[in-house]
Order: structure tokens, then sequence, then C-alpha cells
């Protein structure tokens, strides 16, 4: 299935010969994206679930990632939601969060385990707790031993969200701004969101003027790290230089939102969720506990392709679809497929939101125009849900709505 799993990988990303500049940098990529990349998604769940507008006989399919979203989107109380991911590892860290949430005695140690995830106890718990409900390919990935030959479930003790790719390129942006002497921790010294401002002008915004800095982020292997594939980095830059894109985007998650609600600028600038003690997102916070141990038995992950999930339902027989920002990945005949077996399984009043790293949607004049004529994109809509994304990552959030026939 692994194998299966990278070859589906690879046909999304490859798009040009082996030997060539584009082709060497797919390669890498994929090699790259084979491990851990998410500890944490990357998507806001509270605007994902303000817009999606779930109702309790929804179905969500969604791509996985690193689940924090599909166990929030619990508290929106779906029908059922289906979660399917190509890597391996993801699909490993879901059933992880799953099988946590249902036989962890209580939200103190679910806390712990996720919200503050470097404490020996969260591997004593994994052990009593949690190992014995596991599939058997999940509990020897979690008991493997990563590259340096650790166990991989030690990454709950040693802080887990430093591990991954992502985990690993905010490692890296935190030294190279420490060597333009700058400690990006800084930003959570912040009380108000004028000394945010104040902070990330004086001292973060600077250190994408250097040189050095305009050469690193021109090369599309300096952001493997957010997981973005080298055609994915050609529509982020759109006509901007790199350095000035990811500068923008900096500067919205540093200082659009308060951080003391933001935990997505918490990770970035702390390395964690603040001892457990900052901003959480849905699926940690005390509240929403009792609904996610209760529906979490409402969560199917599966480990294959989107559209080749989609193929194998009925007609009609989901409401809605998360794709993350994937489509960025996709050519023209991949955008296709997805968008015919969408239409073909969605249900009447269905809902599509994905992302994009570039500000417009990028549907039009790729997916056939008879087939996206069925669908209404919700531009204004799309347009706020952008720019309250705390995320900060995405240049465009966007929703689609199919039409009554």
């Amino acid at each position: 299935m692994a194998s299966t799993a990278h070859q589906n990988v690879t046909r999304a990303v490859h798009r040009h010969r082996h030997l060539s500049r584009q082709g060497l940098l797919e390669r890498a990529f994929t090699f790259a994206f084979r491990g851990l990349v998410y500890a944490q998604i990357w998507e806001d769940p509270e605007v994902d679930m303000e817009a999606l507008a779930m109702t309790p006989d929804c179905h969500v399919v969604t791509i996985a990632s690193g689940g924090c979203n599909v166990l929030s989107y619990l508290t929106a109380d779906p029908a059922k939601i289906t979660a399917v991911d190509l890597n391996t590892a993801h699909i490993a860290l879901n059933r992880l969060k799953l099988a946590a949430a249902r036989m962890l005695p209580d939200h103190e140690a679910f806390h712990r385990f996720f919200a503050k995830a470097d404490c020996r106890e969260n591997v004593a718990a994994y052990r009593a707790f949690v190992a014995p409900a596991l599939d058997d390919a999940t509990r020897r990935y979690w008991e493997g031993r990563d590259f340096i030959g650790r166990r991989r479930i030690g990454g709950f003790a040693r802080g887990i969200y430093r591990h991954g790719l992502l985990g690993r390129f905010i490692g890296a942006a935190h030294l190279l701004a420490r060597l333009h002497g700058v400690n990006p921790r800084r930003m959570l010294d912040a009380t108000s969101r004028e000394e945010q401002r104040a902070i990330f002008e004086a001292e973060l915004a600077p250190v994408f003027d250097s040189a050095f800095m305009r050469w690193l982020t021109s090369q599309p292997a300096s952001l493997f790290g957010l997981g973005i594939p080298p055609a994915q980095y050609e529509a982020l830059a759109g006509d901007e230089r790199m350095d000035s894109v990811l500068k923008a985007r900096l500067e919205k998650l540093a200082c659009d939102f308060d951080l003391k609600d933001n935990y997505f600028a918490v990770q970035a600038f702390g390395r964690g969720y603040a001892g457990g003690e900052g901003p959480l997102p849905p699926y940690l916070q005390a509240a929403n506990h009792r609904a996610v141990v209760e529906r979490a038995g409402r969560v199917d992950v599966r480990h294959v392709n989107f559209v080749e999930f989609l193929g194998a339902q009925e007609a009609r027989s989901a409401d809605r679809y998360v794709l993350l920002d994937a489509q960025d990945w996709m050519d023209d005949a991949q955008l296709n497929a997805l968008w015919a077996q969408i239409t073909r399984t969605a249900k009447p009043g269905a809902r599509v939101l994905f992302r994009t790293a570039g500000v417009p949607s990028i549907l039009p004049g790729r997916v056939d125009g008879a087939l996206l004529a069925r669908w209404d994109y919700r531009a204004e809509e799309s347009l706020d849900y952008t720019a309250r994304d705390r995320s900060a990552i995405y240049g465009g959030v966007h929703l689609y709505v199919l039409k009554e026939a």
C-alpha cells in the first residue's frame, strides 16, 4: 500500500523529464514527502466549518493531512467524515489521534498528548491505552524507528511539532532568523496588535531584505518544508519575487490577528502550543472534548487517492468536500477527473472548499466549462474566508456550491 501511495504522489507531482532541472526538483520533493510532513495541518478549521455549513446528515470527504481539522470538524456534528491521504505517516497520525480520543482516560491526558506533546508520560499513555486499540499497520508505524533509529512514538515526548518536514522547516527558519540577529519568539511577547506590528516591522521584516534571503527563497527546494512542490512554487510566486510574497504572508500571520487567538502564529513563532496553555485548535479545547470522543467513530480514514475513493462511491453520496491545496499539484486531466467525480457523487447543495497558493481560483479555463457551470463560485464569501484564514499561508480560500438542477 505504501508503494502504491508513493506512486500516486509521483503521478501528481512529476511533470517533467527525469534529468531536467524541474524533473530533478519534482523527484526531490516526492522523496521528501514520503515521511511525516504536517504534525499540524495549516488550514483554519473555523473558517472551514463556517464555509462548509455542515448539518447533522452531512457526509464530509476531506484530505486527512495532519488530522487536526478532521477531528475539529467533529465539533460541527456531521454524520460521517471520510479522510483520505496518500501519505503513510499522515494516515498513521490520523488513526493515532482518533484512537487517543477514544481510549485516553480524560481531557487532561488527551491535552498532554497533543497540546503539550513533549512529555514522557505520553509514551507510557500510548502503551497503556492507545496501542491496544490501533490496527497493526498504524502500530508498526509508531513503534518503528525514524531515520536516526528512534522510535517514532517518542516524538510525543520530544515535541512532535518540531518533527516532520514542516517542523524542521520552521526550525530552519528560526535558525536563519537568529543568524540575522533576530529571535522569532519575540513575537509572542507582544500584548496587543500594535505591539505585534511594531515587532514585525522592526525585527522580522528586515530579514527579507538581505541578498541571501532573496537568493534562498528564489530556490524552489527552499519551500519543500512547507509541502510546496515545484508547480505550486510557481503559482505562489506569480509575477512577484518569492521573498516579497513570503514577507507579505508572514506579515498577515504576525499582524492581522491577535496572537492570543491564533494558534498558527504561536506554532510558527514558538514551535509548539505554548506549553499547551496558548490558543488551540477546536479538537483540543476542553469544551469540545466530549463531542470529539463521542463522535470519533464517525471518521473513516482511508489510504487512497481522492479521485479513486470517489470513483468507488455511489452517485449523490457526499455533501461536503475539502481539497486543501491539492489541486495546485494537478494537471488539467487530473483536475477534470476530480471534478467529474465530485459532481457525480455530490448531493444537491453540496459544497467544495479548497485553497490555492496564488490568489485566484485555478478552475476557470482548466476544468471543462459544462462541468464547472453546474457549480456556483461564491466569490465574495471566498474573499472574506481568505482574509479570515489565520494560517495566512494561502493566497486564496475558495468555496463552490452545487447549483440546483
